[in-house]
Parts: C-alpha cells; sequence; structure tokens
C-alpha cells in the first residue's frame, strides 16, 4: 500500500528521490572532504603562478579537456606511456578538476617539458603541421588575444580569498607577470609544467 501511494503522488516521489540522492551524494562527497589525502597538497605542488593560471582557464574556455584527460589511472599500461598515475593531491588547486576520460588525443597529465615552446606554438596553431593525421583544431587566434592583468589580479585575489596560499606580494605581481603576453604565451606556460613535478620523483 505505501509503496502504490508514492508512486501516485508525484510530489512525494519527487521529494523521496532527491532525499535518496542527497544521502547517497552525502555519503560520497563528505568522507573526500574530510581525507588529508584529497585537501592537502603534494609535495612539489604550488598554487598556479599568474600566467600558468590564466593558460589553465583558456585550457578550460577552448574546451581542451573535451578532448584531452588529465588523469592517469594506476594500471601499468597508463603509467609505462604517460608516467606515474595521478592522485588527488596533485589537484588540490585545480578549479575545476580537469581528470576527464575522453582521449580523442593523449592524455596531458605529464606532457610538461616534452616538447619545446616552439612545438606546442606551431602545434596550437596548425596542427597538422606536426601530426598529419591529427584531428585537433587550431587555434591561431591565441597569438593574437592579449591577457588582461587586471582580471588575472582579481582571479588570484578570489583564489586567495577561497584559500588558495597566494601571498599579497604574488598578487600584487601578477600584472606585472601577464603584462603583453598573449593567451597562446599563457597556454603554453601551463601545458610546460604540467606533471613536471611528479616526473622528477618517479
Amino acid at each position: 500500500m505505501r509503496h502504490e501511494t508514492i508512486e501516485k503522488s508525484v510530489n512525494l516521489m519527487m521529494v523521496l528521490i532527491v532525499v535518496a540522492i542527497s544521502i547517497g551524494g552525502l555519503v560520497e562527497i563528505i568522507p573526500l572532504m574530510l581525507s588529508s589525502d584529497a585537501t592537502q597538497p603534494d609535495e612539489g605542488i604550488a598554487p598556479y603562478a599568474a600566467l600558468r593560471l590564466e593558460g589553465r582557464d583558456i585550457y578550460v574556455r577552448e574546451g581542451c579537456g573535451n578532448c584531452h584527460s588529465q588523469m592517469i589511472r594506476p594500471f601499468r599500461s597508463e603509467t609505462e606511456r604517460y608516467g606515474p598515475y595521478t592522485t588527488a593531491g596533485e589537484t588540490v588547486y585545480d578549479r575545476p578538476f580537469l581528470f576527464g576520460s575522453k582521449r580523442t588525443g593523449p592524455d596531458l597529465a605529464r606532457v610538461g617539458g616534452r616538447y619545446s615552446d616552439d612545438w606546442q606554438r606551431l602545434h596550437l596553431k596548425d596542427p597538422r603541421a606536426l601530426v598529419p593525421e591529427s584531428n585537433m583544431p587550431g587555434y591561431p587566434w591565441l597569438a593574437e588575444n592579449i591577457v588582461d592583468p587586471e582580471l588575472v589580479t582579481a582571479k588570484l585575489r578570489t583564489l586567495q580569498f577561497l584559500g588558495d596560499p597566494y601571498t599579497d606580494r604574488q598578487i600584487a605581481e601578477a600584472a606585472g607577470q601577464v603584462e603583453g603576453k598573449t593567451e597562446m604565451d599563457a597556454l603554453i606556460a601551463y601545458l610546460q609544467e604540467l606533471g613536471t613535478n611528479r616526473r622528477a620523483r618517479r
């Protein structure tokens, strides 16, 4: 009888669905929030420098994460190809996380330093000039768009408010670090350091 009552009442059914999802979500999220493995940075992990932070935001804006994951799973086939598996402690300053599972292109979690800045620049402008079979689109406009120093400073100030350990000096110097830089420069700066801290300790 109770089951029939729930099925016949749309409002009651919606309330119970919300309650069930909320309980399930809390059971998954709360232990993760309390785990030091997920909230404390790994050795060598620091908040993004101003130019890299802007590069990461450009990476998100342009949808790079739709084709490139940044999560190496703890399987031999992946660690032999890409490097050490990804840990929660290396992503504590990421908002949003860029783990992903889509690999139309290769995983980029450890791509930092594997290619020169010039290679990255040409690849971003015209991927098929370097990889003829690539289906990645080009991003030539990034070389023309200039980074906004005031916006970057505001981002660092906001992240400091949210708890990232940026100092007032880092925030004050942020505008000077990105002055005159293009979005291409910022994206390359971001890519060139991805995973370098983990690879050094492999």
